[in-house]
């Protein structure tokens, strides 16, 4: 009896189970019509919006997974719209992106097309260099070439803002980048980027442009650290700009090694007052051979360093180096004078940053 009771249970849980995966159970969405005036659609790499007519038997979504696409409206109670597709400028090569329209279980498709854009003839002031990396800062986010720091405040410097990877913090947008220096309920956040950190590059011509924020306690900086970086001072850095808000404007160039570390020498360090740089863009470059490095500000030259041929203690920076964007606050410069915190948040915008190099000395291109 109980064996026949086990038998009977076993085989009522399979039918039952027959029952759950029988197809005519389960509920598919309805197929509807789409109907899209132009399946294909070009732009011109200057950007900007086009219109493109949609109807359905019911209403509908649109949606894109293009960085540079956005489409206007996302969804439509109506059983017809008009959609905007709105694309960004393009400095790059032709690309081609996707606008999906998804109405109950029908999915249809707008293809998008945009030119290649006119790229900037971007040559060195100084002769003899050609273009070997750049950013231009022309899309929607920081590229993958940048990588992000994320360390707590105190970490170094004692400077008082937490490094964080947050769109908040670091965000592209009408080609540029901004820093930004932002208090998130009482904490302060900002964000530190390395360009190409993992190979770097050894001599050639840095430059960035670069709007310094305002406000006592800021501490902008573009700077460079070794790929092989194993001690400080040792393996030397160089600091092409930073400023400190507390003396605004004035913009100090500045190399480190085991002979010459925070001297205050004219050998190791220079500044410059430049009066608009909180409020418009100026060029911070540095030309690096192996024989010397030299600073500038718009051009104009401001420290040279050189190397004295007597070793690593004055001379370590025969290696690769990476350049660096961060916005700190507070710290051991930073905040020698006080904070104010009714600056925040405070911006460091940058319009491109670029490394030119001889064919003779090329490295990691």
């Amino acid at each position: 009896m109980k064996k026949t009771m086990i038998l009977t249970s076993l085989f009522a849980a399979a039918i039952s189970l027959m029952a759950c995966s029988n197809e005519t159970d389960i509920t598919y969405a309805p197929q509807q019509n789409i109907t899209i005036t132009q399946k294909s659609v070009s732009m011109g790499n200057n950007g900007g919006s086009i219109s493109v007519e949609v109807s359905s038997d019911h209403e509908f979504a649109a949606y894109t997974n293009d960085a540079w696409l956005t489409v206007s409206p996302t969804n439509s109670t109506n059983k017809t719209a008009t959609l905007t597709i709105t694309a960004e400028p393009n400095t790059g090569a032709e690309r081609t992106g996707k606008v999906m329209v998804w109405s109950g279980g029908s999915r249809d498709s707008i293809s998008v097309v945009q030119s290649a854009g006119q790229q900037e003839d971007i040559k060195c002031p100084l002769s003899g260099y050609e273009l070997v990396w750049n950013d231009e800062f022309s899309g929607s986010k920081v590229g993958s070439d940048w990588t992000w720091e994320v360390k707590p405040a105190g970490w170094v410097n004692n400077e008082l803002q937490n490094y964080v990877q947050d769109d908040k913090v670091a965000q592209v947008s009408n080609g540029t980048l901004k820093i930004n220096l932002i208090n998130d309920g009482g904490t302060i956040k900002s964000a530190r980027l390395y360009a190409r950190q993992t190979t770097g590059w050894q001599y050639g011509y840095i430059e960035a442009s670069i709007k310094l924020p305002k406000g006592k306690g800021t501490w902008p900086a573009f700077w460079m650290m070794p790929v092989n970086f194993k001690t400080w001072p040792g393996d030397g850095e160089i600091d092409i700009m930073e400023e400190v808000g507390y003396d605004a404007n004035v913009v100090v160039s500045t190399i480190h090694c085991n002979k010459y570390n925070n001297g205050g020498t004219a050998i190791e360090s220079a500044r410059k007052k430049v009066s608009t740089a909180q409020s418009e863009f100026h060029k911070y470059a540095m030309e690096w051979t192996k024989d010397y490095m030299t600073f500038y500000v718009d051009g104009e030259k401001l420290l040279t360093y050189k190397n004295d041929g007597t070793g690593k203690d004055a001379w370590p920076f025969d290696a690769a180096f990476y350049p660096i964007l961060n916005l700190a606050w507070g710290g051991a410069w930073g905040g020698q004078q006080g904070l104010d915190e009714s600056c925040l948040p405070a911006t460091m915008e940058v319009d491109y940053v670029r490394v030119l190099d001889r064919k003779s000395t090329r490295l990691n291109s």
